[in-house]
């Protein structure tokens, strides 16, 4: 991506902004901070498509209706290792955070919980989760259905959201934290391209007929507007390179989502007004199979002989899943979280809109200006 198109600010910087933003939007400081630490934890991470890019869609969900400010999330059936929760159209991230606290309290008591989320919206990236239940010392699992996305290997229909999965589980001197989509990109990742005005790379997403194309705003207009086609699965769209395997693990994660809570399945989310995202959450306690500090050993001298292991010509480095975050969040820290130009013209516009003084967060600078921009037009 072309990054004389990108700024940086601090994190103290853009925390203030989105906890004045969100209180603004009418949720308490405690909600504020939940949502705000699930968006700058993707920013860290160095995931711009989940973070507080987010926050215009957010308001403008909440201004159709979509997201309810005053929801409050419900047990609506339970047992000692599980439970089924209705959001209530309520914010993905504050559904999510109570979702995995149950969870954990369970797998503490039980050995495991396990969570289903139905009425939801979206909820940020699915790691924030799982690394929850690893900061309790336990094996954490995330994963949502979203809008459909992604088009069925052989389809030509988006008929599964991009319905990420993610694992943590404690180690040395780094967690494993696997977080990723099950198609080849995000729906955000679109987003970004269109506002960079860039072609979408080859292999990322198909037109109405199911043909391979790069117009990302076309895509993004066919998801909205349900014309057809969409993203790929992970795998591309032929068996030859494995389109069948993401396809398959995005049904991994609408089970647990929309299955499990007798929720919304990802085709028939954002219709009538209402978003009906699911959510899936599991804990699993280490000392239900021994003494968990023992298999976070274990694991952390595997993940070091990975580490350790012959790299290929060419390269003097292999990461294990989670690293790339910790580098990106002590880059992020020292540097600045970079932020596309073109989101903090929405950022301005937001605060225009909210009454909020831009230049008290970010003084002289000043975005690109665009016609009509969009929060308060849809």
């Amino acid at each position: 991506m072309n990054e004389n198109k990108v700024v940086k600010f601090s994190y103290e910087q853009l925390d203030r902004l989105c906890m004045d933003a969100f209180q603004k939007f009418g949720f308490n400081a405690k909600q504020a901070s939940i949502i705000t630490d699930v968006l700058l934890t993707a920013d860290m991470y160095g995931i711009q498509s989940h973070g507080m890019q987010r926050m215009v869609r957010y308001y403008k969900g909440i201004q159709k209706g979509t997201m309810k400010v005053d929801a409050k999330p419900e047990i609506v059936f339970e047992t000692p290792v599980s439970a089924v929760v209705d959001g209530h159209d309520g914010m993905g991230q504050l559904n999510g955070h109570f979702a995995m606290e149950l969870a954990i309290a369970k797998a503490k008591k039980a050995g495991v919980g396990i969570v289903s989320v139905r009425n939801s919206n979206h909820y940020g990236i699915a790691g924030y989760y799982a690394k929850m239940a690893a900061k309790e010392g336990m094996l954490g699992f995330s994963c949502t259905n979203s809008e459909a996305i992604m088009v069925p290997t052989f389809g030509r229909q988006a008929m599964i959201g991009s319905n990420p999965q993610a694992w943590c589980v404690p180690a040395r001197p780094y967690d494993f934290l696997f977080d990723a989509s099950t198609t080849v990109v995000t729906r955000g990742k679109l987003e970004m391209y269109n506002k960079l005005d860039q072609p979408l790379p080859d292999g990322w997403a198909l037109d109405a007929q199911g043909e391979p194309t790069n117009d990302a705003a076309m895509v993004l207009d066919n998801i909205v507007h349900k014309n057809g086609g969409g993203i790929m699965p992970l795998g591309g769209n032929t068996e030859t390179l494995g389109s069948h395997k993401g396809y398959g693990n995005g049904m991994v994660a609408e089970i647990f989502s929309s299955i499990l809570s007798m929720g919304t399945t990802s085709e028939s989310t954002m219709q009538n007004g209402k978003s009906g995202i699911c959510h899936g959450f599991m804990a699993i306690n280490l000392n239900a199979f021994g003494d968990g500090e023992a298999i976070s050993q274990h694991l952390s001298e595997y993940l070091q002989k990975l580490r350790d292991s012959a790299k290929a010509d060419g390269h003097d480095k292999i990461y294990t899943h989670g690293e790339k975050e910790i580098l990106a969040m002590a880059d992020r820290k020292a540097n600045g979280i970079p932020v596309i130009d073109k989101t903090m013209t929405e950022v301005k516009d937001l605060c225009d809109y909210l009454d909020l003084d831009f230049a008290d967060y970010f003084g002289e600078y000043q975005p690109p200006k665009a016609e009509g921009m969009f929060v308060g037009n849809y």
